[in-house]
């Protein structure tokens, strides 16, 4: 299998990461995730990822907990598919898990989309608005490229775009951040919301 999963082999390893979970007799995981593997997951973008993004776990409360580190049990689930399938061992990780720090979107947590792969693993994917959050500051960190396109490829609203900004300062307060923002809203044809920040 190549390295880059499509949504079909995104399910495959995740039924097969399901399966090792309830093998194991582990207990039940939902992670919370976004990035590139929400994106395919939930239809809004066409294209592949390396890796699937967890940046937290839901308690079956709906609480968020931080996912860094990830239970011992998904790890070793997590290398088995990876050699199973011929994946980079690092397939499913924690990456964005200091995002729980720094906080979410209000309300994020209530826009969950939650898939389940069998009995011992759910994905709660985070809904595209608050995906237009995530990719308005990594576009704005990262410039061109991969984030810029996903953003655009979303078709935020003018409105959606504003509150992304908007709380994008709120990640980084620097002025430097705000400056490099900006550019980027006009750049990409948003430039009330530019004006408005």
């Amino acid at each position: 299998m190549s390295d880059k999963l499509t949504k079909d082999t995104l399910g495959q390893a995740l039924r097969l990461l399901e399966g090792f979970l309830r093998e194991g007799n582990a207990a039940p995981v939902d992670l919370v995730v976004c990035g590139g593997s929400s994106l395919i997951a939930l239809g809004l973008v066409v294209r592949t990822t390396r890796d699937v993004d967890v940046m937290a776990l839901r308690n079956p409360d709906g609480e968020l907990l931080c996912s860094n580190p990830l239970p011992e049990s998904v790890e070793q689930a997590v290398r088995r598919v990876a050699d199973v399938l011929g994946l980079d061992g690092h397939w499913l990780n924690a990456g964005p898990a200091s995002q729980i720090k720094t906080g979410f979107p209000e309300g994020m947590a209530a826009r969950l989309h939650p898939v389940q792969y069998g009995t011992h693993l759910t994905n709660s994917y985070v809904d595209r608005y608050d995906l237009i959050h995530f990719k308005v500051c990594a576009a704005t960190d990262n410039g061109p490229g991969r984030h810029a396109d996903d953003l655009l490829a979303l078709k935020p609203t003018p409105e959606e775009m504003l509150a992304a900004a908007q709380w994008a300062l709120t990640q980084d307060v620097s002025e430097g951040f705000r400056t490099v923002l900006k550019d980027m809203l006009r750049r990409l044809g948003y430039e009330r919301a530019s004006g408005a920040i």
